[in-house]
């Protein structure tokens, strides 16, 4: 009976009939547009990908856009806690 083994996935090896390779790979290949800027995508590992994201962010010199990604952050996480109705006057000070 087939209830443990799972079916294994067709592979098709098709190449082009008039396509000349020249060194680049196949045209096929699907690939991020970023990739080739980032050093993110070279480790398997979650945590080391984390560590060398947050390393990119840390050193990036355009410091301006590093303070408008947070301060949208900021901002969508306060109409968050408004939309859960929490008590934000929390963070007002009292007298």
């Amino acid at each position: 009976m087939g209830v443990f083994k799972t079916r294994k996935n067709k592979k098709f090896s098709y190449a082009p009939r008039y396509w000349d390779d020249n060194g680049e790979g196949s045209p096929y290949q699907i690939e991020n547009k970023f990739d080739k800027f980032r050093s993110v995508g070279k480790t398997s590992n979650f945590k080391d990908k984390f560590k060398t994201a947050w390393g990119e962010l840390r050193h990036d010199a355009d410091r301006k856009i590093n303070r408008r990604v947070l301060w949208i952050f900021l901002i969508l996480i306060f109409v968050f806690l408004y939309l859960i109705d929490f008590d934000l006057s929390i963070f007002t000070a009292r007298r």
